[in-house]
């Protein structure tokens, strides 16, 4: 039995301006991914975006000239995304459909060029349902083509609890469930920002064990801990030179599992 997750979509349903203000402050975290993105993914072809949410990087995306099946179990953030899609003159480009990502029966083709699952494995608590979501991925990958995961590190996460909740603490049964769990006690009440929180060496053989072949695993805020407000703010050349830094360091094994979030490269065999 599947994991009920109405609680997670009612989570994003309440705000769908929500993920759009987080990416807004982790700028480190968009432009790495960015970095990794213009790397790996085909200069041209479909994308299927499996938690596009208000379209971050939807638009971008169909402005680069990219075809893309953009996904989300959020009805109320894929109407936000079919504004924004409207405004920029770009939802010839884009089919937009409300599906959980373990469940892709909507979206029929199978020869996608890449799949961005950039947010839902990290709401899928319970592992089979990690893999399920994968399996439906990579179905529908043509062969060779590219994925792409993003996970919240169970380590990486404890310098924004220190910085923002340090009240967190005082939930022991939390702190130690987390450590050594990645996630809430099953008793715990559901409501909120509910996830799982991964260790780096897991991620690789999770999608291995699918069908995949790993490119690249990396840290997409490097050394910055919680503090993104000094990256936030630099401009201009500082801050193209400091993205190269930090992009060149941020695939190195010591600094992986210090980032919030991690990110997953791979290809389908």
């Amino acid at each position: 039995m599947i994991d009920d997750v109405s609680d997670i979509s009612a989570y994003y349903d309440s705000d769908p301006e929500r993920e759009t203000r987080r990416l807004d402050q982790h700028q480190l975290e968009h432009d790495l991914t960015w970095r990794y993105l213009e790397k790996y993914l085909p200069s041209q072809g479909s994308i299927l975006e499996v938690g596009a949410a208000t379209g971050r990087y939807t638009l971008p995306l169909a402005k680069r000239g990219y075809t893309l099946t953009a996904v989300d179990m959020s009805a109320a953030l894929l109407e936000e995304c079919r504004k924004r899609l409207a405004a920029e003159g770009l939802q010839k480009q884009v089919r937009l459909v409300v599906a959980d990502a373990r469940d892709l029966g909507d979206v029929t083709e199978k020869e996608f060029d890449a799949v961005l699952l950039m947010g839902p494995l990290y709401h899928l608590v319970v592992e089979a349902d990690r893999k399920r979501a994968l399996k439906e991925a990579f179905v529908r990958l043509r062969k060779g083509g590219i994925i792409t995961s993003s996970f919240i590190s169970r380590f990486g996460i404890m310098g924004y609890l220190l910085r923002d909740r340090p009240d967190w603490i005082e939930e022991q049964a939390e702190a130690r469930s987390l450590l050594e769990k990645g996630r809430r006690p099953d008793d715990f009440p559901r409501g909120g920002f509910r996830g799982y929180l991964a260790q780096a060496s897991e991620i690789p053989p999770l999608h291995e064990e699918i069908g995949f072949e790993t490119l690249a695993m990396a840290g997409v805020e490097p050394a910055i801990s919680a503090d993104d407000e000094s990256y936030n703010k630099l401009q201009g050349r500082q801050r193209r030179l400091w993205l190269d830094l930090l992009y060149e360091i941020s695939a190195q094994k010591s600094i992986i599992d210090a980032s919030r979030h991690l990110l997953y490269i791979g290809k389908k065999k």
